[in-house]
């Protein structure tokens, strides 16, 4: 591949939806000289029926935004770019542009398709969600703009092979994403804002500590300023890291990230940005968001691996699993918000893949990649799925939704079908994911962490399938509305075949899973 194709290849999924961002922007700047601009309607999430009724069907409303498909452009961009990028690959090989301050690896080519996947169920639900919540014209074009901005910043976490290039577009999605958390501007969304802000800013501040005491580490190595951030370079002198700063460096770093992954202690953000951000945000904030921030601890821990051997910070990563784990587990049980039970779920698989890392063998880090597949597509597909129960019953809690299945049955079926993906059913790739991470687990003599996982997942599973089951099952309580149109059903239905897919076979993905996983210490 020449070097003009493959700088094309690892710059387009980033500048393509920042280019669509920088058209949503500019609509937004002009719809702000229009005059008579209309508010959008508060919606009380987790209130009752009637305090939280959907609004009225808006005629003009729905035509202004049923038709801007073209923001599939970007995550289908990212999707393509991905798919050239995984062919394109030399096996064990990378491909570098802009003077290696772009990369792509296996794991980078993987990452792309995870986030092009999850993007595509997302922005193809997004029109049919802000028809329900009747944003006027320039609200529309600023969640838009935010929105592809966001997708922006991930796609550049992921092809860059600086760790503080890394670092700053982690966190200007933190940015980003915080705008679109209070967008409703009502006392719960900006509340929600502002923790979800105040919190991740220490997650930031952790990071960049950790990531200068690693910058810190190189250099005392002899490795000169300009690579001192470099991944390739950081890894193939990682034997010469001092280790004591290394290791208190990567530890920070796990928190830091580890704030934005939705795990212990900096995860208290995550139940109220996702109850309170739009459906296909939290969408992408479970989906992406959370993947592409384990995917930077993914990164340091290669480095730690070589550089700390088994002094690496393991029984770190393995307490904060269990104890996220235990700590999701518990608010499930408790839990009566379906959108916040769908947050404590992503707690409890975050932690999973935290589990999967500490244990480190080639079977769990390859278990580790496709539960990050897995669980962006199911989880995308279910809070999409969830956003349309909010408009059709107009409120979030549990015990007040019934008979989904028989009151709209494309929609109960999906919500109940993405349910037990996320449980970790069969053929759904969840359950191919979490054998792995087990069957590793007590191979490599982590039984006790493994148990303990296990029981808790146990009963996590009991928690959510009673609360599903009520939501789905018995009979419907009212006439259904049809308030949705077919761009509200094939991209759940996409989701979930694709899903079911993986939990089948790799296919064409096989080689491509078990270069990431080499690439990230699993050979």
């Amino acid at each position: 591949m020449d070097a003009t194709t493959t700088t094309l290849l690892l710059s387009g999924p980033v500048v393509v939806p920042c280019a669509v961002a920088g058209v949503h922007a500019y609509a937004y700047a002009g719809a702000r000289r229009t005059p008579a601009v209309p508010r959008p309607v508060p919606v009380t999430v987790g209130a009752g029926p009637t305090e939280n009724a959907p609004p009225p069907p808006d005629a003009d409303a729905t035509t202004r935004h049923a038709s801007p498909w073209w923001g599939l452009v970007p995550p289908s961009a990212v999707l393509v770019c991905g798919a050239l990028l995984a062919s394109a690959l030399p096996r064990g090989g990378a491909l570098s542009a802009c003077g290696g301050l772009l990369r792509a690896d296996a794991l980078t080519a993987w990452m792309l398709l995870v986030v092009g996947a999850v993007a595509l169920i997302a922005c193809a639900v997004l029109p049919s969600h802000l028809a329900g919540e009747r944003l006027s014209a320039r609200g529309t074009a600023l969640l838009n703009a935010l929105v592809q901005a966001f997708l922006g910043a991930m796609c550049l976490a992921v092809v860059t092979a600086n760790l503080g290039v890394l670092w700053v577009a982690v966190e200007a999605a933190t940015i980003f994403t915080a705008f679109l958390v209070g967008h409703r501007h009502t006392r719960r969304s900006v509340e929600a804002a502002w923790k979800y802000v105040v919190i991740c800013s220490a997650g930031i501040a952790l990071a960049f500590l950790g990531t200068v005491l690693i910058s810190y580490a190189a250099r005392q190595a002899g490795i000169d300023e300009a690579h001192a951030l470099d991944w390739p370079t950081l890894v193939a002198h990682a034997d010469a890291l001092d280790p004591s700063v290394t290791r208190l460096g990567i530890s920070l770093v796990i928190l830091g990230f580890g704030a934005k992954a939705g795990l212990i202690p900096l995860h208290a953000w995550l139940p109220d940005a996702y109850d309170q951000a739009p459906a296909p945000v939290s969408a992408l904030m479970s989906g992406v968001l959370l993947s592409v921030a384990f995917s930077a601890i993914l990164r340091y821990d290669v480095i730690a691996d070589t550089a700390l051997g088994d002094g690496r910070p393991r029984t770190l990563l393995a307490g904060i699993a269990l104890l996220t784990l235990a700590l999701a587990t518990a608010l499930l049980l408790a839990q009566r918000d379906h959108r916040r039970m769908l947050a404590y779920s992503s707690m409890e698989h975050m932690a999973l893949i935290a589990l999967g890392t500490a244990i480190g063998t080639p079977l769990a880090r390859a278990a580790v990649l496709l539960h990050i597949a897995g669980h962006g597509l199911a989880k995308a597909v279910a809070f999409c799925a969830s956003g349309h129960v909010l408009r059709l019953t107009g409120t979030t809690l549990v015990g007040r939704v019934r008979g989904l299945l028989a009151r709209l049955p494309w929609l109960g079926g999906t919500f109940g079908l993405a349910v037990l993906a996320l449980l970790g059913f069969p053929p759904f790739s969840l359950f191919s994911s979490e054998l792995g991470i087990v069957r590793a687990g007590f191979a490599v003599g982590m039984g006790w962490a493994t148990a303990t996982a296990l029981l808790l997942v146990l009963i996590a599973f009991a928690a959510l399938a009673v609360r599903t089951a009520r939501m789905v099952l018995g009979p419907s309580p009212a006439p259904a509305p049809a308030p949705y149109g077919a761009g509200a059903v094939w991209p759940l239905v996409l989701g979930l075949g694709a899903c079911a897919a993986l939990g089948v076979t790799t296919g064409p993905l096989t080689d491509l899973l078990h270069d990431a996983a080499a690439a990230i210490g699993g050979h």
